[in-house]
């Protein structure tokens, strides 16, 4: 009876394990089947609805190549196959999923997701390299073999698409290649100006540039003093923006807005070459030099720097620090007054305009700013800074013209946002309590490695556009992606959100009579 029953027992068991056995083999086949179906293009794009992807990924050198090899949607936005391709895949998924259901696709700003700064997050390296073995592959070019040998010595710091971005999803005005066209396709229309405006009096005046149809307008600050810093207590604010001193300025003249690209444009096109010697030789060389052409301009930039946004009135992006400085030494060539960059000293106490509030305007920072968890949910109050202000929640990601915001109370335009400027003196953290707690005109360090970077940018939240906020130049950072050998000493490859504005002293522009 026993053995019977353990007989059946055991066929039972065994059944049970055939039957979980078929079982399991069906479920991986069917998941097998599963994964591959939600891993077509065809599936990929019935959730991504971005108008222009599948266009853009026809057009890529992934789709149309000599060796007609053609690469999917999963083969760049997830790891190769195994265990993190499924990890991935669920992770992705379940996002993917959520924003179809939860989110209106019509106001998603597929410009900004296609940034660089987002791509990165959802394009594997490792993917890269799993294609893309062989990094110095036959007919490679001599450009091509530095970036190769640039990126195998800075494999941590840098992904594929730094420099390939547009590979999968074409871009023209994203390309990564020298731009040797910039600057000379545009034509002029209007009469050229032949002499600098003549001033007599210290009141706002237009520059007028000689030798092209360009003016710009300066706005007179008159002297003064203020407290240069945060106080303890400012809300979202940083160790190096204290302790307050009291600083007197002298009067000056400013830039209303950021240089734009029109004004920029005037002096690329006066004196841009290949192979010019530094600047800093070529103006030790012609220190008597009356004229213009004692100054070496830029060398062709790669890609376009105005990221396709348009130039005009847009402010000029993406130099470096040295080409700020060697335009406003060729702006005062060609004027005759002596143009630089602005102190930190005489930023702030312009972007300030009288207030010694965080903003210009009413407001705490935490009422503007978005960050933390809550902010994301509660979306905070934009009105009253949108008004002044291009930053992170009105800019759509990008730079803006001038019009898009209101004057501070000096009349400046664009001081807290839209681009971060460069400053003339040196960054230090701790300058503010080595310098005394009463300055005057003060120039910052004597020296130093990074320069000040004052204002927020369009990609800033509240907290980085206040008026106390301090930054500094990153040179190294900014030039990750440049392939050349040397890096461009002319242009940045990996910052987007840098310009400046004009300051012009006083004495120099008017020489007719006694300043007011």
């Amino acid at each position: 009876m026993f053995n019977r029953l353990f007989k059946k027992l055991n066929v039972g068991v065994k059944t049970l394990l055939l039957t979980g056995v078929v079982v399991g083999i069906i479920f991986i086949l069917l998941s097998h089947k599963v994964i591959q179906y939600t891993s077509t293009d065809k599936f990929c794009q019935s959730c991504h609805v971005h108008p222009h992807a599948e266009v853009s990924w026809k057009q890529s050198t992934h789709f149309t190549n000599k060796s007609g090899v053609q690469v999917h949607c999963v083969e760049c936005h997830l790891p190769p196959e195994g265990w993190p391709y499924l990890r991935e895949k669920i992770k992705t998924g379940s996002r993917d999923v959520w924003a179809k259901l939860f989110t209106d696709t019509k106001k998603i700003n597929w410009e900004e997701k296609g940034k660089l700064e987002n791509a990165v997050h959802i394009v594997y390296k490792e993917s890269c390299i799993h294609c893309h073995q062989n990094l110095f592959t036959k007919g490679l070019t001599k450009e091509g073999e530095d970036a190769h040998l640039y990126y195998t010595q800075h494999e941590k710091d840098l992904h594929c698409i730094n420099c390939h971005l547009t590979v999968g999803h074409y871009n023209p005005n994203a390309m990564h290649a020298k731009n040797k066209m910039f600057g000379l396709t545009e034509t002029v229309n209007k009469e050229l100006y032949t002499e600098p405006t003549k001033i007599n009096k210290f009141e706002n005046f237009t520059e007028k540039i000689p030798g092209s149809t360009v003016s710009f307008d300066m706005v007179a600050i008159p002297g003064g003093s203020f407290e240069m810093g945060s106080k303890d207590n400012e809300p979202l604010r940083k160790k190096d923006e204290g302790p307050i001193r009291t600083v007197k300025v002298s009067q000056f003249f400013i830039g209303k807005i950021e240089v734009t690209w029109d004004e920029y444009m005037a002096f690329f096109k006066s004196t841009a070459a290949e192979g010019r010697l530094d600047p800093t030789v070529v103006m030790e060389k012609n220190s008597k030099a009356s004229s213009v052409d004692a100054i070496s301009g830029p060398t062709p930039p790669y890609g376009y720097p105005d990221q396709g946004w348009g130039k005009g009135k847009r402010p000029a992006i993406t130099m470096s620090y040295n080409a700020a400085e060697t335009y406003v030494k060729w702006l005062s060539m060609a004027t005759g007054k002596k143009y630089r960059l602005p102190t930190e000293a005489e930023w702030e106490y312009a972007a300030r305009g009288g207030k010694d509030t965080p903003y210009f305007f009413e407001g705490s920072p935490k009422k503007y700013s978005d960050k933390g968890f809550w902010k994301k949910i509660f979306v905070p109050d934009t009105v009253l800074i949108g008004r002044y202000v291009a930053y992170k929640l009105n800019s759509a990601g990008k730079s803006q013209e001038s019009g898009f915001v209101k004057a501070n109370p000096f009349g400046l335009l664009n001081m807290l946002g839209n681009v971060r400027e460069f400053c003339a003196d040196w960054y230090d953290a701790g300058y503010y309590a080595k310098s005394g707690k009463s300055v005057v005109d003060p120039k910052g360090p004597e020296s130093g490695t990074d320069h000040v970077v004052r204002g927020g940018s369009f990609k800033s939240d509240a907290s980085d556009v206040r008026v106390a906020s301090r930054d500094y130049t990153r040179n190294d950072a900014w030039l990750k992606t440049d392939p050349q050998m040397p890096k461009s000493i002319w242009w940045y490859s990996d910052v987007t959100d840098v310009g400046f504005r004009v300051v012009c002293e006083p004495d120099s522009a008017i020489k007719t009579s006694e300043i007011h």
